[in-house]
Protein backbone atom coordinates (compact mmCIF):
# COMPACT_ATOMS: atom_id res chain seq x y z
CA UNK A 1 0.00 0.00 0.00
CA UNK A 2 1.96 2.79 -1.54
CA UNK A 3 -0.29 5.64 0.04
CA UNK A 4 -1.96 4.40 3.34
CA UNK A 5 -3.79 7.84 3.36
CA UNK A 6 -4.87 7.75 -0.36
CA UNK A 7 -8.66 7.27 0.30
CA UNK A 8 -8.42 10.14 2.66
CA UNK A 9 -6.68 12.83 0.81
CA UNK A 10 -8.06 12.12 -2.37
CA UNK A 11 -11.70 12.48 -3.34
CA UNK A 12 -13.24 9.75 -6.07
CA UNK A 13 -12.35 11.66 -9.79
CA UNK A 14 -13.97 9.87 -13.34
CA UNK A 15 -12.91 11.34 -16.57
CA UNK A 16 -15.09 13.86 -18.04
CA UNK A 17 -18.20 12.89 -20.27
CA UNK A 18 -18.86 15.43 -23.24
CA UNK A 19 -22.37 16.82 -22.79
CA UNK A 20 -25.59 14.90 -23.64
CA UNK A 21 -26.94 17.15 -26.76
CA UNK A 22 -23.25 18.05 -27.72
CA UNK A 23 -22.36 13.99 -28.16
CA UNK A 24 -25.96 12.53 -29.65
CA UNK A 25 -24.89 14.13 -32.66
CA UNK A 26 -22.22 11.44 -33.54
CA UNK A 27 -21.83 7.75 -32.81
CA UNK A 28 -18.29 8.43 -31.17
CA UNK A 29 -17.05 7.37 -27.38
CA UNK A 30 -17.54 10.49 -25.19
CA UNK A 31 -15.54 10.23 -22.21
CA UNK A 32 -11.94 12.46 -21.93
CA UNK A 33 -9.60 10.46 -19.79
CA UNK A 34 -7.66 11.85 -17.12
CA UNK A 35 -4.28 13.28 -16.98
CA UNK A 36 -1.66 11.09 -15.48
CA UNK A 37 -1.28 12.60 -12.06
CA UNK A 38 -5.02 12.80 -11.55
CA UNK A 39 -4.75 8.96 -12.28
CA UNK A 40 -2.52 8.17 -9.80
CA UNK A 41 -3.91 10.35 -7.33
CA UNK A 42 -6.54 7.53 -7.92
CA UNK A 43 -4.40 4.41 -7.93
CA UNK A 44 -3.97 5.95 -4.50
CA UNK A 45 -6.85 5.77 -3.15
CA UNK A 46 -6.69 1.53 -3.13
CA UNK A 47 -6.13 0.81 -0.18
CA UNK A 48 -5.18 -2.92 -0.36
CA UNK A 49 -6.91 -4.37 1.58
CA UNK A 50 -6.12 -7.88 3.51
CA UNK A 51 -9.59 -8.78 2.06
CA UNK A 52 -9.94 -7.60 -1.25
CA UNK A 53 -13.74 -7.89 -2.01
CA UNK A 54 -13.30 -6.35 -5.55
CA UNK A 55 -11.66 -9.38 -6.41
CA UNK A 56 -13.93 -11.78 -5.09
CA UNK A 57 -16.12 -13.09 -7.75
CA UNK A 58 -18.88 -14.06 -5.26
CA UNK A 59 -22.42 -14.64 -5.73
CA UNK A 60 -24.55 -13.07 -3.07
CA UNK A 61 -28.51 -13.58 -3.25
CA UNK A 62 -28.15 -14.02 -7.09
CA UNK A 63 -26.30 -11.03 -7.72
CA UNK A 64 -22.17 -10.71 -8.60
CA UNK A 65 -20.07 -9.17 -6.32
CA UNK A 66 -16.75 -8.51 -6.74
CA UNK A 67 -14.68 -8.94 -10.39
CA UNK A 68 -15.43 -12.26 -11.83
CA UNK A 69 -12.06 -12.75 -13.36
CA UNK A 70 -10.14 -12.26 -9.96
CA UNK A 71 -8.64 -9.66 -11.04
CA UNK A 72 -5.51 -8.75 -9.12
CA UNK A 73 -7.24 -5.35 -8.88
CA UNK A 74 -4.94 -3.98 -5.44
CA UNK A 75 -2.03 -4.69 -7.44
CA UNK A 76 -2.32 -2.96 -9.90
CA UNK A 77 -3.82 -0.15 -8.44
CA UNK A 78 -0.67 0.19 -6.41
CA UNK A 79 1.32 0.34 -9.55
CA UNK A 80 -0.95 2.94 -11.15
CA UNK A 81 -0.11 5.07 -8.03
CA UNK A 82 3.60 4.64 -8.35
CA UNK A 83 3.10 4.90 -12.10
CA UNK A 84 4.78 1.64 -12.61
CA UNK A 85 2.68 1.13 -15.94
CA UNK A 86 3.95 -1.78 -17.60
CA UNK A 87 4.08 -3.77 -14.53
CA UNK A 88 0.10 -2.56 -14.23
CA UNK A 89 0.05 -4.03 -17.33
CA UNK A 90 1.35 -6.92 -16.83
CA UNK A 91 -0.39 -7.82 -13.49
CA UNK A 92 -3.88 -6.98 -15.23
CA UNK A 93 -3.39 -9.56 -18.43
CA UNK A 94 -2.70 -12.00 -16.06
CA UNK A 95 -6.22 -12.21 -15.44
CA UNK A 96 -8.07 -10.47 -17.95
CA UNK A 97 -8.11 -11.50 -21.65
CA UNK A 98 -8.99 -8.02 -22.86
CA UNK A 99 -9.21 -5.64 -20.71
CA UNK A 100 -9.46 -2.70 -23.39
CA UNK A 101 -13.15 -4.39 -23.44
CA UNK A 102 -14.20 -4.71 -19.66
CA UNK A 103 -12.55 -0.84 -18.90
CA UNK A 104 -15.87 0.13 -21.31
CA UNK A 105 -18.58 -1.96 -20.71
CA UNK A 106 -18.79 -3.67 -17.29
CA UNK A 107 -20.76 -2.66 -14.86
CA UNK A 108 -18.15 -2.77 -12.31
CA UNK A 109 -19.26 -5.46 -10.06
CA UNK A 110 -15.74 -4.50 -8.52
CA UNK A 111 -16.19 -0.94 -7.68
CA UNK A 112 -19.53 -1.70 -6.14
CA UNK A 113 -17.69 -4.52 -3.32
CA UNK A 114 -14.78 -1.96 -3.20
CA UNK A 115 -14.08 -1.49 0.64
CA UNK A 116 -14.11 2.21 0.36
CA UNK A 117 -17.16 2.40 -1.17
CA UNK A 118 -18.67 1.19 2.54
CA UNK A 119 -18.93 4.58 3.72
CA UNK A 120 -17.80 6.81 0.95
CA UNK A 121 -16.64 6.57 -2.90
CA UNK A 122 -15.30 3.25 -4.36
CA UNK A 123 -12.11 3.58 -5.45
CA UNK A 124 -12.56 4.40 -9.88
CA UNK A 125 -11.27 1.04 -11.00
CA UNK A 126 -12.43 0.88 -14.65
CA UNK A 127 -11.07 4.27 -15.09
CA UNK A 128 -7.67 2.55 -13.90
CA UNK A 129 -8.00 -0.43 -15.89
CA UNK A 130 -8.50 1.88 -19.07
CA UNK A 131 -5.33 4.29 -18.29
CA UNK A 132 -3.68 0.29 -18.00
CA UNK A 133 -4.12 -0.85 -21.30
CA UNK A 134 -4.22 2.21 -23.49
CA UNK A 135 -1.04 3.28 -22.33
CA UNK A 136 0.78 0.17 -22.70
CA UNK A 137 -1.17 0.22 -26.30
CA UNK A 138 0.49 3.56 -26.90
CA UNK A 139 3.68 2.23 -25.42
CA UNK A 140 3.92 -1.05 -27.49
CA UNK A 141 4.33 -3.11 -24.96
CA UNK A 142 0.55 -4.19 -26.04
CA UNK A 143 1.97 -5.77 -29.12
CA UNK A 144 1.80 -9.32 -30.77
CA UNK A 145 3.71 -11.87 -28.92
CA UNK A 146 2.74 -15.45 -30.63
CA UNK A 147 3.99 -18.23 -29.00
CA UNK A 148 7.83 -19.92 -29.29
CA UNK A 149 6.48 -23.41 -29.61
CA UNK A 150 3.52 -25.05 -31.28
CA UNK A 151 2.16 -28.30 -29.97
CA UNK A 152 0.47 -29.69 -33.06
CA UNK A 153 -2.77 -29.86 -31.59
CA UNK A 154 -5.64 -27.64 -33.65
CA UNK A 155 -8.61 -26.14 -31.72
CA UNK A 156 -11.75 -24.56 -33.65
CA UNK A 157 -14.14 -22.22 -31.76
CA UNK A 158 -17.44 -21.30 -32.53
CA UNK A 159 -18.20 -17.83 -32.31
CA UNK A 160 -16.30 -14.95 -31.87
CA UNK A 161 -17.81 -13.08 -29.39
CA UNK A 162 -16.19 -12.89 -25.75
CA UNK A 163 -15.99 -15.97 -24.55
CA UNK A 164 -14.49 -17.35 -27.82
CA UNK A 165 -12.12 -14.80 -28.14
CA UNK A 166 -11.00 -15.05 -24.78
CA UNK A 167 -10.97 -19.42 -25.10
CA UNK A 168 -8.66 -18.56 -28.08
CA UNK A 169 -6.56 -16.35 -27.39
CA UNK A 170 -5.46 -18.61 -24.19
CA UNK A 171 -5.31 -21.63 -26.40
CA UNK A 172 -2.90 -19.86 -28.95
CA UNK A 173 -0.54 -18.46 -26.01
CA UNK A 174 -0.12 -22.51 -25.00
CA UNK A 175 0.84 -23.03 -28.34
CA UNK A 176 -2.33 -24.84 -30.27
CA UNK A 177 -3.58 -23.79 -33.59
CA UNK A 178 -6.70 -22.32 -33.38
CA UNK A 179 -9.38 -21.33 -36.09
CA UNK A 180 -12.34 -18.72 -34.64
CA UNK A 181 -15.40 -19.40 -36.94
CA UNK A 182 -17.92 -16.19 -36.93
CA UNK A 183 -21.03 -16.58 -39.24
CA UNK A 184 -21.75 -13.25 -39.14
CA UNK A 185 -18.96 -10.59 -41.85
CA UNK A 186 -16.92 -9.03 -38.75
CA UNK A 187 -15.69 -10.18 -35.74
CA UNK A 188 -16.27 -9.90 -32.18
CA UNK A 189 -19.59 -11.24 -31.82
CA UNK A 190 -21.74 -9.53 -29.11
CA UNK A 191 -18.87 -6.83 -28.99
CA UNK A 192 -19.21 -6.03 -32.37
CA UNK A 193 -22.78 -5.99 -33.04
CA UNK A 194 -24.46 -6.08 -29.90
CA UNK A 195 -22.81 -2.87 -28.14
CA UNK A 196 -23.47 0.06 -29.48
CA UNK A 197 -20.20 2.57 -30.50
CA UNK A 198 -20.87 4.74 -28.11
CA UNK A 199 -19.84 2.34 -25.50
CA UNK A 200 -17.35 0.34 -27.43
CA UNK A 201 -16.00 1.69 -30.83
CA UNK A 202 -14.88 -1.23 -33.26
CA UNK A 203 -11.44 0.23 -33.82
CA UNK A 204 -10.68 -1.26 -30.38
CA UNK A 205 -12.22 -4.75 -31.47
CA UNK A 206 -10.36 -4.54 -34.55
CA UNK A 207 -6.97 -3.65 -32.92
CA UNK A 208 -6.78 -6.56 -30.57
CA UNK A 209 -7.89 -8.93 -33.67
CA UNK A 210 -4.92 -7.40 -35.56
CA UNK A 211 -2.69 -8.44 -32.52
CA UNK A 212 -4.53 -12.09 -31.98
CA UNK A 213 -3.94 -12.29 -35.77
CA UNK A 214 -0.33 -11.64 -35.59
CA UNK A 215 0.10 -14.37 -32.97
CA UNK A 216 -1.15 -17.03 -34.87
CA UNK A 217 -4.72 -17.48 -34.34
CA UNK A 218 -6.86 -17.88 -37.56
CA UNK A 219 -10.44 -16.24 -37.98
CA UNK A 220 -13.03 -17.26 -40.70
CA UNK A 221 -16.26 -14.85 -41.21
CA UNK A 222 -19.56 -15.88 -42.77
CA UNK A 223 -18.79 -19.32 -41.49
CA UNK A 224 -22.51 -20.41 -39.82
CA UNK A 225 -21.67 -23.62 -38.83
CA UNK A 226 -24.68 -26.20 -39.51
CA UNK A 227 -25.55 -23.71 -42.37
CA UNK A 228 -23.37 -23.25 -44.83
CA UNK A 229 -20.04 -25.09 -42.74
CA UNK A 230 -20.84 -28.99 -42.35
CA UNK A 231 -20.28 -29.75 -38.02
CA UNK A 232 -18.60 -32.99 -39.01
CA UNK A 233 -16.31 -31.50 -41.30
CA UNK A 234 -15.17 -29.47 -38.34
CA UNK A 235 -14.97 -32.32 -36.16
CA UNK A 236 -12.85 -34.29 -38.47
CA UNK A 237 -10.48 -31.05 -38.93
CA UNK A 238 -9.64 -30.09 -35.20
CA UNK A 239 -8.57 -32.31 -32.30
CA UNK A 240 -11.04 -30.30 -29.93
CA UNK A 241 -14.43 -27.26 -30.68
CA UNK A 242 -15.63 -25.07 -28.09
CA UNK A 243 -19.06 -23.85 -29.06
CA UNK A 244 -19.01 -20.26 -27.76
CA UNK A 245 -22.09 -18.79 -29.79
CA UNK A 246 -23.96 -16.72 -26.98
CA UNK A 247 -27.65 -16.50 -25.80
CA UNK A 248 -29.37 -15.54 -29.24
CA UNK A 249 -33.24 -15.92 -28.55
CA UNK A 250 -34.76 -12.80 -27.74
CA UNK A 251 -37.38 -13.07 -25.08
CA UNK A 252 -41.01 -11.84 -27.53
CA UNK A 253 -43.60 -10.56 -26.12
CA UNK A 254 -47.29 -11.96 -26.96
CA UNK A 255 -49.53 -9.20 -27.19
CA UNK A 256 -52.64 -8.52 -30.29
CA UNK A 257 -50.84 -6.76 -33.25
CA UNK A 258 -47.33 -8.10 -32.65
CA UNK A 259 -47.42 -9.15 -36.48
CA UNK A 260 -47.39 -5.33 -37.33
CA UNK A 261 -44.95 -3.94 -39.17
CA UNK A 262 -42.32 -1.76 -37.73
CA UNK A 263 -41.93 -3.86 -34.17
CA UNK A 264 -38.34 -5.23 -33.75
CA UNK A 265 -36.30 -6.89 -31.30
CA UNK A 266 -33.63 -4.43 -30.13
CA UNK A 267 -30.98 -6.86 -31.60
CA UNK A 268 -31.73 -6.58 -34.93
CA UNK A 269 -31.90 -2.75 -34.76
CA UNK A 270 -28.69 -2.37 -32.63
CA UNK A 271 -27.06 -4.53 -35.29
CA UNK A 272 -28.53 -3.18 -38.27
CA UNK A 273 -27.17 0.64 -37.18
CA UNK A 274 -23.68 -0.46 -36.66
CA UNK A 275 -23.24 -2.55 -39.76
CA UNK A 276 -24.64 0.16 -41.38
CA UNK A 277 -22.18 3.21 -39.19
CA UNK A 278 -19.19 0.59 -40.37
CA UNK A 279 -20.15 0.14 -44.10
CA UNK A 280 -21.18 3.34 -44.99
CA UNK A 281 -21.43 5.87 -42.13
CA UNK A 282 -25.23 4.98 -42.30
CA UNK A 283 -25.65 6.32 -45.48
CA UNK A 284 -26.83 2.83 -47.47
CA UNK A 285 -30.07 3.46 -45.75
CA UNK A 286 -29.73 -0.38 -44.95
CA UNK A 287 -30.91 -0.25 -41.19
CA UNK A 288 -34.04 0.32 -39.16
CA UNK A 289 -34.40 4.05 -38.83
CA UNK A 290 -36.00 6.24 -36.03
CA UNK A 291 -35.96 9.51 -37.26
CA UNK A 292 -38.72 11.19 -36.97
CA UNK A 293 -40.64 8.37 -35.15
CA UNK A 294 -42.48 7.73 -31.88
CA UNK A 295 -40.08 5.27 -30.34
CA UNK A 296 -41.22 2.78 -27.78
CA UNK A 297 -38.34 0.42 -25.90
CA UNK A 298 -39.51 -2.29 -23.93
CA UNK A 299 -36.96 -3.17 -21.26
CA UNK A 300 -35.39 -1.52 -18.56
CA UNK A 301 -32.08 -2.86 -18.91
CA UNK A 302 -28.81 -2.06 -20.48
CA UNK A 303 -29.98 -3.09 -24.20
CA UNK A 304 -33.02 -0.57 -23.67
CA UNK A 305 -30.92 2.36 -22.77
CA UNK A 306 -28.91 1.24 -25.76
CA UNK A 307 -31.58 1.76 -28.02
CA UNK A 308 -33.20 4.82 -26.40
CA UNK A 309 -29.30 6.22 -27.34
CA UNK A 310 -28.99 5.00 -30.63
CA UNK A 311 -32.96 6.06 -31.27
CA UNK A 312 -32.37 9.70 -30.21
CA UNK A 313 -29.04 9.61 -33.21
CA UNK A 314 -31.28 8.96 -35.37
CA UNK A 315 -33.12 11.77 -34.42
CA UNK A 316 -36.63 10.05 -33.23
CA UNK A 317 -39.74 12.21 -32.43
CA UNK A 318 -40.08 11.08 -29.36
CA UNK A 319 -39.33 8.19 -27.11
CA UNK A 320 -40.50 6.36 -24.10
CA UNK A 321 -38.90 3.33 -22.01
CA UNK A 322 -41.29 0.84 -20.39
CA UNK A 323 -40.17 -1.05 -17.20
CA UNK A 324 -42.54 -3.67 -16.09
CA UNK A 325 -41.15 -3.84 -12.50
CA UNK A 326 -40.37 -0.70 -9.75
CA UNK A 327 -38.27 1.80 -9.65
CA UNK A 328 -35.22 0.50 -7.14
CA UNK A 329 -34.20 3.51 -4.75
CA UNK A 330 -31.88 6.20 -5.10
CA UNK A 331 -29.78 4.79 -2.53
CA UNK A 332 -29.09 1.07 -1.13
CA UNK A 333 -31.99 -0.48 1.37
CA UNK A 334 -30.73 -1.87 4.49
CA UNK A 335 -31.59 -5.12 3.17
CA UNK A 336 -29.27 -5.02 0.17
CA UNK A 337 -25.85 -3.97 2.43
CA UNK A 338 -22.24 -4.28 1.04
CA UNK A 339 -20.67 -5.85 -0.53
CA UNK A 340 -24.09 -7.00 -2.25
CA UNK A 341 -24.41 -5.82 -5.89
CA UNK A 342 -26.09 -2.10 -5.18
CA UNK A 343 -30.24 -2.29 -6.15
CA UNK A 344 -30.20 0.96 -6.88
CA UNK A 345 -31.60 2.86 -9.60
CA UNK A 346 -29.38 3.96 -12.48
CA UNK A 347 -29.54 6.53 -14.73
CA UNK A 348 -27.36 5.59 -17.94
CA UNK A 349 -25.98 7.91 -20.75
CA UNK A 350 -29.36 7.20 -22.87
CA UNK A 351 -31.63 8.59 -20.30
CA UNK A 352 -29.80 11.46 -19.23
CA UNK A 353 -29.84 11.97 -23.53
CA UNK A 354 -33.04 11.84 -23.57
CA UNK A 355 -33.56 14.07 -20.38
CA UNK A 356 -31.74 16.65 -22.20
CA UNK A 357 -33.48 16.79 -25.28
CA UNK A 358 -36.89 15.71 -24.54
CA UNK A 359 -37.22 17.22 -21.00
CA UNK A 360 -37.84 14.38 -19.00
CA UNK A 361 -36.80 10.80 -17.88
CA UNK A 362 -37.86 8.10 -20.55
CA UNK A 363 -38.57 5.38 -18.13
CA UNK A 364 -42.62 4.62 -16.90
CA UNK A 365 -42.01 1.98 -14.45
CA UNK A 366 -44.31 -0.86 -13.94
CA UNK A 367 -45.87 -0.60 -16.96
CA UNK A 368 -46.22 -3.04 -19.92
CA UNK A 369 -48.00 -3.15 -23.62
CA UNK A 370 -51.23 -5.15 -23.51
CA UNK A 371 -52.12 -4.37 -27.44
CA UNK A 372 -50.40 -2.90 -30.54
CA UNK A 373 -52.53 -1.07 -33.01
CA UNK A 374 -52.17 -0.90 -36.75
CA UNK A 375 -53.13 1.40 -39.34
CA UNK A 376 -54.85 0.19 -42.59
CA UNK A 377 -51.05 -0.20 -44.36
CA UNK A 378 -50.20 -2.90 -41.66
CA UNK A 379 -47.86 -0.76 -39.76
CA UNK A 380 -47.66 -0.08 -36.06
CA UNK A 381 -49.31 3.22 -34.85
CA UNK A 382 -50.21 3.08 -31.13
CA UNK A 383 -49.41 0.81 -28.07
CA UNK A 384 -51.95 0.65 -25.06
CA UNK A 385 -50.21 0.25 -22.16
CA UNK A 386 -51.19 -0.96 -19.02
CA UNK A 387 -49.77 -0.73 -15.18
CA UNK A 388 -48.38 -3.17 -13.57
CA UNK A 389 -48.64 -3.85 -9.26
CA UNK A 390 -46.65 -6.36 -8.00
CA UNK A 391 -49.06 -9.56 -5.90
CA UNK A 392 -47.48 -12.29 -4.34
CA UNK A 393 -48.30 -15.40 -5.14
CA UNK A 394 -50.15 -17.64 -2.51
CA UNK A 395 -48.97 -21.14 -3.94
CA UNK A 396 -44.98 -20.20 -4.40
CA UNK A 397 -44.36 -17.02 -2.49
CA UNK A 398 -43.36 -15.48 -5.93
CA UNK A 399 -44.34 -11.85 -6.50
CA UNK A 400 -46.11 -11.28 -9.75
CA UNK A 401 -46.44 -7.71 -11.52
CA UNK A 402 -50.15 -8.05 -12.73
CA UNK A 403 -52.39 -5.93 -14.66
CA UNK A 404 -54.06 -2.62 -13.03
CA UNK A 405 -57.71 -2.77 -13.98
CA UNK A 406 -58.94 0.13 -15.89
CA UNK A 407 -55.21 1.93 -15.88
CA UNK A 408 -54.70 1.45 -20.40
CA UNK A 409 -54.20 4.25 -21.98
CA UNK A 410 -52.66 4.52 -25.78
CA UNK A 411 -50.06 6.62 -26.45
CA UNK A 412 -48.23 6.46 -30.16
CA UNK A 413 -45.72 4.69 -31.61
CA UNK A 414 -44.16 4.48 -34.77
CA UNK A 415 -41.73 2.06 -34.06
CA UNK A 416 -40.90 -0.61 -31.38
CA UNK A 417 -38.57 -1.72 -29.97
CA UNK A 418 -38.53 -5.22 -27.66
CA UNK A 419 -35.28 -5.13 -25.58
CA UNK A 420 -36.85 -8.12 -22.81
CA UNK A 421 -33.76 -10.04 -22.43
CA UNK A 422 -32.69 -13.56 -24.26
CA UNK A 423 -33.77 -17.09 -23.41
CA UNK A 424 -30.66 -18.88 -24.55
CA UNK A 425 -28.97 -20.27 -26.96
CA UNK A 426 -30.03 -21.04 -30.67
CA UNK A 427 -30.32 -24.53 -31.53
CA UNK A 428 -28.77 -25.33 -34.83
CA UNK A 429 -25.60 -25.52 -33.54
CA UNK A 430 -26.22 -27.79 -30.72
CA UNK A 431 -28.40 -29.78 -32.99
CA UNK A 432 -25.19 -30.17 -35.59
CA UNK A 433 -23.02 -31.21 -32.88
CA UNK A 434 -25.71 -33.40 -31.10
CA UNK A 435 -24.74 -31.80 -27.75
CA UNK A 436 -27.69 -31.83 -25.45
CA UNK A 437 -29.29 -28.92 -23.51
CA UNK A 438 -30.74 -28.14 -20.68
CA UNK A 439 -34.07 -26.79 -20.21
CA UNK A 440 -33.26 -23.29 -20.71
CA UNK A 441 -31.84 -24.20 -23.85
CA UNK A 442 -28.14 -23.41 -22.61
CA UNK A 443 -25.76 -26.36 -23.72
CA UNK A 444 -25.55 -28.82 -20.87
CA UNK A 445 -22.49 -29.47 -19.02
CA UNK A 446 -22.08 -31.39 -15.85
CA UNK A 447 -21.27 -28.63 -12.69
CA UNK A 448 -18.08 -26.54 -12.90
CA UNK A 449 -17.04 -27.95 -16.20
CA UNK A 450 -17.45 -27.13 -20.14
CA UNK A 451 -17.41 -30.30 -21.29
CA UNK A 452 -20.47 -31.48 -23.62
CA UNK A 453 -22.06 -35.19 -23.82
CA UNK A 454 -20.07 -35.07 -26.88
CA UNK A 455 -16.39 -36.53 -27.02
CA UNK A 456 -14.19 -33.20 -27.47
CA UNK A 457 -16.77 -30.83 -27.71
CA UNK A 458 -17.00 -28.11 -25.03
CA UNK A 459 -18.93 -25.00 -24.54
CA UNK A 460 -18.51 -21.29 -22.62
CA UNK A 461 -19.91 -18.49 -22.26
CA UNK A 462 -23.40 -17.45 -22.70
CA UNK A 463 -24.06 -20.10 -24.77
CA UNK A 464 -23.77 -22.55 -21.36
CA UNK A 465 -24.89 -19.82 -18.60
CA UNK A 466 -27.10 -17.71 -20.05
CA UNK A 467 -27.43 -14.56 -20.90
CA UNK A 468 -24.64 -12.68 -18.32
CA UNK A 469 -21.71 -10.05 -18.39
CA UNK A 470 -19.21 -9.73 -20.68
CA UNK A 471 -16.51 -10.65 -17.61
CA UNK A 472 -18.24 -13.80 -17.04
CA UNK A 473 -18.12 -14.73 -20.93
CA UNK A 474 -14.05 -14.08 -20.85
CA UNK A 475 -13.77 -16.09 -17.40
CA UNK A 476 -15.77 -18.87 -19.07
CA UNK A 477 -13.75 -18.81 -22.09
CA UNK A 478 -10.65 -19.14 -20.02
CA UNK A 479 -11.77 -21.81 -17.71
CA UNK A 480 -12.56 -24.15 -20.57
CA UNK A 481 -9.42 -23.44 -22.48
CA UNK A 482 -7.67 -24.95 -19.70
CA UNK A 483 -9.99 -27.62 -19.59
CA UNK A 484 -9.23 -28.33 -23.44
CA UNK A 485 -5.78 -27.76 -22.63
CA UNK A 486 -5.85 -30.33 -20.08
CA UNK A 487 -7.70 -32.77 -22.35
CA UNK A 488 -5.21 -32.42 -25.26
CA UNK A 489 -1.70 -32.63 -23.36
CA UNK A 490 -2.66 -34.21 -20.08
CA UNK A 491 -2.30 -31.20 -17.72
CA UNK A 492 -2.27 -27.41 -18.05
CA UNK A 493 -0.31 -24.48 -16.89
CA UNK A 494 -3.21 -21.79 -18.44
CA UNK A 495 -4.00 -19.61 -15.67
Amino acid sequence: MGKPTGFLEYDRVTSGAVTPKVRIKDFREFHTPLSEAEQRKQGARCMECGVPFCQSGMMIKGMTSGCPLNNLIPEWNDLVFRGNWGQAYKRLKKTNSFPEFTCRVCPAPCEAACTCGLHGEPVSIKENEMAIIERAYASGIAAANPPGIRTGKKVAVVGSGPAGLAAADQLNKRGHSVTVYERSDRIGGLLMYGIPNMKLEKHIIERKIAVMKEEGVTFVTEANIGVNYKAKQVMKEYDSVILACGASNPRDIAVPGRDGEGIHFAVDFLTATTKSLLDSNLEDGKYISAKDKHVIVIGGGDTGNDCVGTAIRHGCASVVQLEMMPKLPDERAEDNSWPEWPRVCKTDYGQEEATAVFGADPRIYQTTVKEFKKNKDGRVSSAVIVSLAPKKEPESGRTVMVPVEGSEREIPADLVLIAAGFLGAQTYVAEAFGVELNGRTNVATEEHSYRTNVERVFTAGDMHRGQSLVVWAIREGREAAREVDEMLMGYSNLA
